[in-house]
């Protein structure tokens, strides 16, 4: 038979997983000749020499029998001239950029690899940095592309005889060609050190750490993507003392533990979460709490939910198998509000005063990446926080753009992201940029994706939200000044339903409902908006529903002591005198740090014209924490509207009330105000079953409206986000009434629904923004 000769270029995830090793075992298995290699993009080349009918095998082959990790997003097959190969080999790599492809995240470790570590026979026998071609470090230790060992931090680690020989050996599935691999002789290497940098141990580091733990103290263990700070979470003092030393006073800890037994003993697991939490991408899970007895009640006090995750690398397994408890606080190593540390030096210095003892290590963390948070929403998985094992893979779009998009995200817990030819990168977390460290952080990490790409020669747009004040949207001038671009500012709700449509592969041609379930946005009419009923598209959007506006007594500090909230909201129809009552009746006053004095002026600036208004689904639900005396003050994003939740989970009943949605010139108005004064009647009866029934009531509220909108307008999707769209309660109540009229329901579950997410949606409208 004649022979033929291809060229291939596969895009993907296909980069750091062990794919150009099994393309040469597969090539040779089947008789081929010809070469891979990796190309500048992090895409791969693949070329063939052989028959029709063996390339067509290989191509089958390739698709069922690629590694575990790969993902072969596009496979491009192109003829090519015989040149004669005598043997199928890896090449070596080659900086040229044909077709982009993505980075590889990080990846838990494997099965094997654990194996391994826990075998005293074997060489990698309590070895903490134990990897092979199917896991491990990838993003968070790369320089550049393409994926080779000398643009990695491995670079500084060469390769022993032994390493070698299996590097080099074919028949090696595992570590015949993976970049990342290393062994006791020639890795990364571990030592223990005190507040004051001075070495406390080095051979039984390991061993070390878990006592010190064990015995009390707090330590910082430089992990993946950063530092950990690692404490007993049995232990009421110890995790007090730790709230104190990091000026955390309520915000919950998220937790490692060494399996899923372990979490069953405080945690409900269900077939969803399990799959989650064992997935390459070991997040962060939020698991319902049970015995609350076996692990501290300050982990996360007033939620119902807990952080959770698995060890993802060896190093954490190895720590966690010798304490007795088997799980641990493991929250992130940073000061309040500061990036996590990353180097040694942050950690000495930064730290100081929170933790007593340091776990060092040698390999440089390039890319901090922090852990992912998701939950279960309404029986889906949604995200809190995209990082670690999602960052940075890329969502292909349906439609394609022929400039470079860079969007800035929002302020809170955020992240920035990219969009070029059909591709939108969302960064990884990069949380509050109010403080300048967060704000250079999100910066070079956009600067970092132009240069990977190859993008700086190409126009770029930069967009940002719509809100003046906002440091995302300083930073996006500044940066578009300096580089010449044209910037773009985004309503929040828009973007956070472009974001939605975005991942839900909506065409450029189609509308949707949007329902903006969030904490504040600023709107189009100068006020805050976040509780928004959006026909939207790419183009545009018709603001068709809301919640009604309410004063919100002294601007921001009505975000922060949620009882100036609640007197906004009574302000519409009730007197002083009636206000005061009710404060003092339910104890609210508690919520007021100046007592009946602050009342008096926080009602008499709710009637004043100039106070600012909010329609934020966010403050209805902070009202409602203060009133029920769940919540007086917020000492972090979302507080009282967490707990509100959480006091109201297992509820299934709710008071029978009538929600008035007033048409004010074809918008469609939720009167919040008459909600609240139907539910103080209650309030004497059953406290959950009114926490329950408000949030029942507002989903049901803009769930009529958005359906009724999506019917009246032949619309067929319904899709949801902003900040508080992983609310259960709520987001059922939504999806309830939509399927009763056999409308489809959307929540965000591969990106964030909360503003993490929000750079994606900015980044699309951008693109559709006429002249720009």
């Amino acid at each position: 038979m004649s022979k033929v000769a291809k060229t291939i270029r596969v895009i993907g995830i296909v980069q750091g997983v062990g794919f150009r090793p099994f393309v040469e075992r597969l090539a040779k298995s089947i008789g081929l000749r010809g070469y891979v290699r990796n190309i500048g993009g992090s895409e791969v080349e693949i070329r063939l020499e052989g028959t029709e009918a063996k390339i067509n095998e290989f191509l089958i082959k390739l698709k069922k029998e690629k590694p575990p990790p790969a993902e072969l997003e596009e496979i491009l097959i192109e003829d090519a001239p015989i040149e004669g190969y005598s043997s199928f080999e890896i090449k070596p790599s080659i900086k040229v950029v044909k077709e982009p492809s993505m980075i590889p995240p990080d990846i838990g470790i494997c099965d094997k690899c654990l194996e391994e570590v826990l075998n005293p026979l074997s060489r990698w026998y309590l070895y903490p940095f134990n990897s092979c071609a199917w896991c491990g470090p990838r993003y968070s230790m790369m320089y550049s592309v393409p994926y080779d060992r000398e643009n990695t931090a491995m670079k500084d680690f060469p390769l022993c005889e032994d390493c070698l020989a299996e590097y080099n050996d074919l028949n090696n599935i595992r570590r015949h060609h993976a970049q990342g691999i290393s062994c006791p002789n020639c890795g990364p290497k571990i030592w223990l050190v005190d507040s004051k940098g001075e070495i406390v141990a080095e051979e039984d580091a390991l061993s070390e750490t878990a006592k010190l733990i064990e015995e009390g103290y707090i330590v910082s263990i430089k992990g993946l993507g950063g530092f950990h700070i690692a404490s007993l979470a049995t232990n009421d003092d110890v995790v007090l003392e730790l709230r104190r030393r990091k000026k955390r006073p309520e915000k919950p800890f998220a937790l490692m533990a060494l399996n899923t037994e372990v979490i069953e003993k405080f945690a409900e697991i269900n077939d969803l979460t399990r799959e989650i939490l064992q997935s390459p991408q070991k997040p962060i899970v939020l698991l319902p709490k049970r015995n609350e007895d076996w692990i501290s009640k300050y982990i996360a006090p007033g939620l119902h939910l807990i952080g959770v995750m698995l060890p993802y690398t060896a190093l954490h397994y190895l720590i966690l198998d010798k304490t007795k408890d088997k799980v641990l606080i493991m929250t992130s190593g940073n000061p309040i509000g500061k990036p996590m540390c990353t180097t040694n030096e942050c950690a000495l210095t930064k730290l100081k005063g929170i933790v007593d003892y340091h776990l060092m290590h040698n390999r440089e963390i390039v890319n901090r990446v922090d852990d992912s948070v998701v939950r279960e929403t309404d029986g889906n998985i949604t995200f809190l926080r995209r990082s670690r094992g999602y960052a940075p893979r890329w969502l292909r779009l349906p439609f394609r753009t022929e400039k470079v998009i860079v969007a800035f995200g929002a302020d809170l817990q955020t992240a920035g992201a990219l969009l070029f030819d059909d591709k939108v990168i969302l960064t990884q977390y990069i949380g509050d940029i109010d403080e300048f460290e967060n704000l250079e952080f999100l910066a070079k990490t956009l600067e970092f994706f132009l240069t990977t790409y190859k993008l700086w020669d190409r126009e770029k747009i930069v967009v940002a939200d719509m809100h003046p004040n906002y440091a995302s949207t300083r930073l996006a001038m500044e940066w578009a000044k300096e580089h010449s671009s044209k910037i773009i500012g985004v309503q929040h709700h828009h973007a956070h339903i472009a974001s939605a449509m975005a991942e839900n592969k909506i065409n450029e041609d189609e509308k949707v409902v949007g329902i903006a379930i969030d904490g504040a946005g600023f709107g189009a009419d100068g006020r805050i908006w976040g509780g928004e009923i959006l026909v939207t598209s790419y183009m545009g959007y018709e603001r068709v529903g809301r919640l009604a506006y309410q004063p919100m007594p002294g601007g921001d500090r009505a975000t922060y002591y949620p009882a100036r909230m609640l007197i906004g909201i009574l302000s519409k129809a009730l007197s002083y005198d009636e206000i005061q009552e009710i404060f003092e009746k339910y104890n609210v006053l508690k919520g007021l740090k100046y007592g009946k004095k602050e009342l008096e002026i926080s009602y008499k600036l709710a009637l004043r014209e100039d106070t600012p208004k909010t329609s934020s689904t966010g403050r209805i639900l902070d009202a409602m924490s203060s009133l029920l005396g769940i919540c007086y003050q917020r000492t972090y994003e979302g507080e009282p509207a967490m707990k509100l939740e959480s006091y109201a989970y297992k509820v299934d009943k709710e008071y029978d009330i009538e929600v008035k949605i007033i048409n004010n010139k074809g918008l469609s108005i939720i009167d919040t105000t008459n909600i609240f004064l139907q539910l103080i009647d209650y309030i004497d009866k059953d406290k959950k079953k009114v926490a329950y029934t408000l949030q029942r009531a507002l989903g049901k509220a803009m769930g009529e409206i958005a359906t009724k909108e999506a019917k009246r307008r032949g619309i067929e999707k319904i899709l949801i986000s902003g900040g508080a769209a992983v609310n259960s309660i709520i987001t059922s109540a939504i999806s309830q009434i939509a399927k009763e009229e056999e409308l489809t329901i959307k929540v965000q579950s591969r990106f964030p629904a909360g503003d993490g997410g929000i750079a994606i949606g900015q980044a699309v409208i951008a693109n559709f923004v006429k002249d720009r």
